[in-house]
């Protein structure tokens, strides 16, 4: 279901920087903005004594982070291996998680059903975001999306001119298709929003900025909804 192109530029970025450039290099840019994502993703849900699964979960380091919940069980999976050589590496001495190499079209495969599955930043690198969101829905009783991009149009535009994303051929979603795709496969969308304002990949002064700034967009719905950097929304599956 993955792009093999796309897994093999993400497997030359793990390799070359023993992770992704955008958690190995120490840059406020990225930190800002990822910590951003991590909280948003803790205010959405419950992971306490609950089986997890983080799908694409990349070099890991996200996955990880998910362990501050507490947990019972976290299975973190990726189509390069390269990643999820990194991924094993960061999480070397830690109990309760595991990494294995495995596509969108394996999931089907899995032994087991989890309470959460988590999809931060992978949909718009799929091919079939559809055929994607299909398979997340088989395996959990409740789903935590991140995708980046939502309605924000200085975003909409550096997706079609920065090297980075058109090498990753990213293409973001809007933020009702996502919500139409997921109904359409027996979920319910119980909580959605809007959260960041810190590009990835922007100068230091940038970067402070904007995170100054941030509480404050994140607070007028207007603003939020058209200059926020991430759409999140938490899906429930029928039983």
């Amino acid at each position: 279901m993955s792009d093999r192109r796309v897994v093999a530029k993400f497997n030359q970025d793990a390799k070359v920087g023993r992770g992704y450039v955008y958690t190995s290099a120490d840059r406020l840019s990225a930190r800002l903005s990822a910590e951003r994502l991590t909280l948003a993703v803790r205010e959405m849900i419950d992971l306490k004594g609950k089986r997890v699964i983080d799908i694409g979960c990349g070099d890991g380091t996200y996955t990880i982070e998910l362990l501050g919940g507490l947990p019972e069980y976290v299975l973190g999976i990726d189509p390069a291996e390269m990643a999820i050589g990194c991924a094993r590496s960061r999480a070397a001495g830690l109990d309760g998680v595991e990494f294995r190499v495995s596509d969108l079209s394996d999931l089907s495969r899995l032994d087991r059903k989890f309470d959460v599955a988590v999809v931060r930043g992978v949909l718009h690198h799929l091919p079939d975001v559809e055929a994607a969101i299909a398979g997340v829905c088989a395996v959990a009783d409740e789903i935590v999306v991140v995708e980046p991009n939502g309605y924000n149009p200085v975003l909409k535009i550096i997706e079609k001119i920065s090297p980075y994303h058109i090498e990753h051929e990213e293409k973001s979603y809007f933020p009702h298709h996502l919500d139409r795709w997921f109904r359409a496969h027996g979920g319910e969308v119980v909580r959605s929003g809007f959260c960041g304002l810190v590009p990835m990949y922007c100068p230091d002064s940038v970067a402070r900025m904007l995170k100054a700034l941030e509480p404050v967009v994140e607070n007028v719905p207007v603003l939020r909804r058209v200059l926020s950097g991430s759409y999140i929304q938490k899906i429930r599956l029928s039983t």
